[in-house]
């Protein structure tokens, strides 16, 4: 696995270091919001918009109180209707993310964003000591092929030496890394999953829904706190015998069936984990 401490530095052109800056995602994002959004796959054009819009807001394109692009600019910029989009914003004003105000637009709230599944994999819940909502990168740290452990083959039903795709990543707010992301995905539900942390995806779930019509509609969270382990210390730049937070996830599709389980470690020394449910 990479040094996790070469996070956040200058781009290089060795393989073995990483090429992510909060800048150059940001620049990124700024010319994701001119172009057209794809028409394919089975979301519906509203919730592209929806992702487009929220991960902006997540990155910190768009601030708490900014004025973010009227409805006639995002249609124009997407060429979509401006339907679509008065869909989107409707929606995401709903959520707790934007906030419209007659003669004055549409402005990020900076709040909470009301926890709905539409946002569970995009948004990052542990927020600033003063509840403020935080932008962060993730990279991908780690992507490998597995033979499933019994517990893995108990929670996700699988059958004896099935494979599993692990994946690793980290959150980053403002150069310093916060959480550690461990995902483990039956082989069988995504078989042409990239095993390259370079082309590997994101957003798992909207990965499995755009290629493989998986909807995730429930998530089941264990919450528990534990002792700092060396592989926390290391990568989380911690020190001495402190605590971290654990989150431990499973993921269901319509017919309740176990998709995928997420192991989630952080350091909570100036950050929350907040949960709003409505």
């Amino acid at each position: 696995m990479a040094d996790l401490r070469r996070l956040g530095r200058a781009r290089r052109n060795s393989s073995t270091r990483f090429e992510l800056t909060d800048k150059l995602d940001l620049e990124s994002f700024r010319r994701e919001l001119q172009r057209p959004i794809d028409r394919d796959g089975p979301w519906p054009l509203h919730e592209k918009v929806k992702r487009r819009l929220s991960e902006a807001i997540m990155l910190g394109v768009w601030s708490p109180g900014d004025l973010i692009p009227g409805e006639k600019e995002l249609a124009q910029n997407f060429q979509i209707a401006v339907g679509t989009v008065r869909v989107a914003l409707a929606e995401l004003v709903a959520e707790g993310l934007l906030t419209r105000r007659r003669r004055a637009g549409t402005t990020v709230t900076g709040r909470t964003p009301h926890q709905t599944l539409s946002l569970h994999y995009q948004y990052f819940r542990l927020h600033g000591a003063d509840g403020s909502l935080q932008s962060s990168i993730t990279p991908i740290v780690d992507v490998a092929l597995d033979t499933a452990t019994e517990r893995e083959r108990q929670v996700l039903r699988l059958p004896d030496a099935a494979e599993v795709i692990r994946l690793t990543r980290l959150r980053i707010v403002a150069h310093k890394p916060i959480m550690v992301d461990r995902y483990t995905i039956p082989r069988s539900l995504a078989p042409r999953f990239p095993i390259d942390r370079k082309k590997a995806p994101n957003f798992i779930f909207a990965h499995l829904l755009e290629n493989y019509g998986i909807r995730i509609v429930a998530v089941r969270e264990e919450v528990y706190a534990e002792l700092a382990t060396s592989f926390d210390r290391k990568h989380l730049n911690l020190r001495g015998p402190v605590a971290v937070l654990v989150i431990d996830e499973t993921a269901f599709d319509p017919a309740g069936t176990p998709c995928l389980t997420a192991h989630h470690r952080a350091r909570t020394d100036n950050h929350r984990y907040v949960n709003e449910v409505r």
